[in-house]
């Protein structure tokens, strides 16, 4: 019996191989070509509604917070009594590739000694600082800006 010499074109390999590349090339575009579709995305903690915070007014008390609002995440006795509602939002490309956070927020009511409120905040990072979007400034330092800074440090275990 005399065996073909590999690279000719009678060797039982080469056929097998032809009668397979289109399938496999098939597998393989199903595979990668819808790795696009596959992707991810996570939410964790408090989803705000659009428009929520235009329902809660300055002067509106702790129980119609409550009831726009839900119960909040946290609640802090900073400088006054403070809800704190805290949301991430991470993606991912595929099933498996690690997840990327691509937004954090952090809203928080402030209340007056009477439970009414003082003021809104909507915070997130812009450019590594932290930002109110709600009233368009830069968080400014103190015991607050601390507090802060703690929330988005324990949200994103990546950054300690």
């Amino acid at each position: 019996m005399t065996l073909p010499v590999p690279g000719t074109k009678t060797t039982p390999f080469r056929r097998l191989a032809a009668r397979l590349a289109p399938a496999a090339a098939l597998a393989c575009a199903l595979a990668f070509g819808g790795c696009s579709n596959f992707g991810e995305t996570f939410q964790r903690g408090y989803v705000i509604q659009p428009g929520a915070l235009e329902q809660i007014p300055v002067g509106a008390s702790q129980e119609q917070v409550l009831i726009v609002l839900g119960t909040p995440s946290t609640v802090a006795t900073v400088n006054g009594e403070v809800f704190y509602y805290i949301s991430q939002k991470a993606e991912r490309a595929a099933a498996f590739m690690p997840q990327e956070v691509t937004d954090q927020r952090v809203v928080a009511v402030y209340f007056d000694k009477n439970r009414k409120v003082m003021r809104l905040a909507d915070y997130g990072l812009k450019d590594g600082k932290i930002f109110d979007f709600y009233a368009k400034t830069t968080a400014t330092g103190g015991q607050e800006l601390s507090y802060l800074r703690n929330i988005f440090k324990n949200m994103n275990p990546l950054s300690h």
